[in-house]
């Protein structure tokens, strides 16, 4: 109680001056660090927000590239059906087409020789045309 009795109402008054002034300070600091943290939160929402439309973004573009790839390979495997059954095709023809061949070279021999027969008989018609002529006008 004796300190109490020699503290003054202005040393009282000026002690609780300076406690509020440093409790300002302190506050004023606080306040300035809890708008930092608030203004670095708005950052990294923003940052967030841009990063989560950029993996919707790439999402779409994986769906349309897998879409692609999916459309491409279906494509791919009826070509190479298609190329399976035209192989096939070929296989059972080739034999068909061996047969022919040899009928055709047959018959291309054979109207050959029967070119050269009429040409002959053409020729021997020609030379009996003018003979007759000859005969008949002498």
């Amino acid at each position: 109680m004796a300190d109490e009795g020699t503290i003054t109402p202005e040393i009282r008054i000026s002690q609780l001056e300076d406690s509020l002034a440093t409790e300002t300070e302190r506050l004023q600091k606080l306040f300035a660090a809890y708008e930092a943290q608030e203004k670095d939160l708005l950052d990294v929402r923003a940052e967030n927000e841009v990063l989560e439309k950029e993996i919707i973004e790439r999402e779409i573009e994986k769906e349309a590239q897998e879409s692609l790839i999916a459309e491409k390979d279906f494509r791919i495997r009826d070509l190479e059906m298609k190329a399976t059954k035209a192989d096939k095709r070929v296989e059972h023809l080739e034999p068909e087409l061996e047969k022919m061949e040899e009928k055709y070279s047959r018959e291309k021999d054979r109207l050959g020789k029967i070119f050269n027969i009429a040409t002959e008989l053409d020729d021997d018609l020609k030379l009996a045309v003018t003979e007759m002529k000859a005969r008949d006008d002498w």
